[in-house]
């Protein structure tokens, strides 16, 4: 489990599906299941307590991007919404709204052309067709299709990915309304042969 800030209210969290199976949760358990659902939110927050001094209190939205290969990100908001009156609160308690996506793509951005030139270079061997690039909200977003990798490689291609650039909790309809397309199809082997 890794947990990171994003701003002052805000802060990301990404499970890998072995986080998941450590803690005896399906990803189907994240709809179904609430207290294994509220235990491991429960264990999150106090991680994220630990690590970054990130305290609930009040409204709170969770997002959970669960992503295919990858695990899931959790994206935790305190105070996004009222949702109830603050008199309605006891210290100790918080509201939650959660929401659930699920991606049917593999999706990394990247802060940097540079990086995205590197994670191109290290997965090509990987990919059978090579996905989309986009610009969105100043991060270069590599989107590919899981079905796109090569048998057996999916692992290592998530791993190699994730040294250059990290999991975007994204969607693909948003990126296809909001992103700029840079590279429409075969990114990464359009990367590969322009810049090597």
């Amino acid at each position: 489990m890794r947990v990171e800030r994003l701003g002052q209210d805000k802060i990301k969290i990404f499970l890998t599906f072995d986080d998941l199976s450590d803690r005896g949760i399906k990803k189907e358990d994240l709809w179904n299941d609430v207290p294994k659902v509220h235990d491991l939110f429960n264990e999150i927050m106090e991680q994220a307590y630990q690590e970054l001094g990130f305290e609930l209190s009040g409204p709170v939205a969770v997002e959970i991007f669960a992503i295919p290969a990858q695990g899931m990100v959790v994206i935790v908001s305190r105070g996004k919404q009222r949702i109830w009156n603050e008199e309605e609160f006891d210290d100790d308690l918080f509201a939650l709204e959660v929401t659930l996506e699920e991606s049917d793509a593999i999706i990394f951005a990247f802060k940097d052309f540079e990086d995205v030139l590197s994670a191109a270079k290290t997965i090509n061997p990987y990919l059978l067709y090579g996905g989309t690039l986009y610009y969105y909200k100043e991060h270069y977003i590599l989107l590919i299709d899981p079905m796109d990798v090569r048998d057996n490689g999916i692992e290592t291609f998530i791993a190699l990915l994730s040294e250059y650039g990290e999991v975007s909790p994204i969607s693909k309809a948003v990126l296809e309304e909001y992103g700029t397309v840079i590279i429409e199809e075969d990114a990464v082997k359009v990367l590969v042969s322009h810049f090597s």
